[in-house]
Formats: structure tokens, sequence, C-alpha cells
């Protein structure tokens, strides 16, 4: 599990980089679909914190709120999961 946890968050601060560089390069971008995809899979907080180190997805209010909401979601299943 916790291995899991480490490879899907290390994906999800990757694809933020990734994007934040096919953007800046016009070139093909990673859907917005498949950036929650992956939060929702576990990468939240990798997503989150590339958001924030690459500056990119910052003043999309969803991403803003939305990533933030998915780690609290997580967090409250993690703990009744593990009580």
């Amino acid at each position: 599990m916790l291995l899991y946890l480490i490879i899907i968050n290390v994906i999800g601060l990757a694809l933020f980089g990734l994007d934040k560089r096919r953007a800046k390069t016009h070139a093909w971008r990673i859907r917005e679909r498949d950036l929650f995809l992956v939060a929702i899979a576990g990468g939240s907080l990798g997503g989150w914190l590339g958001m924030y180190l690459f500056r990119h997805k910052t003043r999309h209010l969803k991403f803003k709120l939305g990533f933030p909401l998915i780690i609290l979601l997580q967090l409250i299943l993690l703990f009744y999961l593990y009580q």
C-alpha cells in the first residue's frame, strides 16, 4: 500500500511537470480528466505539490479547490479504514 502511494504520487507530480512543459511548447496536453483520475487513484498529494512546484493550473478553481478536497476525502477514508 505504501509503495503504491509513493509511486502514484510521483506519477501525479510528474504529470503536472510534463503538462506544464507541453503547455509552454504548445505540444499536445494531458487531459484535465486524467490529472484528476490520478489524484482520485491516490496521487492527489503529488499532484497538488506539482501544481505549486511547477506553477501549473493554480488559477483554475477546480484544481485549486478540487485537489485539497480530494486529499481531505482520502485522509478521512484512510482514517476510517485504519481505525
